[in-house]
């Protein structure tokens, strides 16, 4: 069984699709995990099987048998995950700075109201994070 590691090797597409379900749904059997898949994509069972398989060494899966089947369930959290993801494109193509990455995204996209009062509660939650730290020196 797969453990949790720093630094985990980055998932495919088509991995990051299987994690989503499992985060929703928790523990799955691997034909759980196919019918909720095969409806949207025409994988065959061997597919998804493969794909399970290569989560958990990869550790992001981790498995229980129980009698003739493997329970999967997600090792890591699905925050840390994307997190992780958003680290390495930033660090891929950017340089890691994210100033740029959320300017672009910001401007491409259609902002709701919500989504600019989120962005600015927490910039402000970091800006009296900010001031503390600095209040110390």
């Amino acid at each position: 069984m797969g453990k949790r590691q720093k630094g985990l090797p980055s998932l495919s597409r088509a991995e990051w699709e299987i994690m989503k379900v499992i985060w929703e749904d928790g523990p799955m059997a691997a034909r759980d995990v196919y019918e909720r898949l095969s409806e949207e994509r025409k994988w065959a069972s061997s597919t998804v099987k493969t794909l399970l398989g290569r989560m958990v060494k990869k550790g992001w899966l981790d498995y229980q048998q129980i009698g003739n089947s493997y329970l999967y369930r997600a090792v890591v959290a699905q925050k840390k995950a994307v997190w992780q993801a958003i680290c390495e494109f930033s660090n891929r193509v950017l340089d890691g700075a994210l100033t740029p990455f959320v300017a672009y995204y910001a401007e491409q996209k259609n902002l709701t109201p919500e989504d600019l009062a989120q962005l600015e509660k927490i910039l402000k939650r970091h800006r009296r994070k900010g001031g503390e730290k600095d209040a110390r020196k």
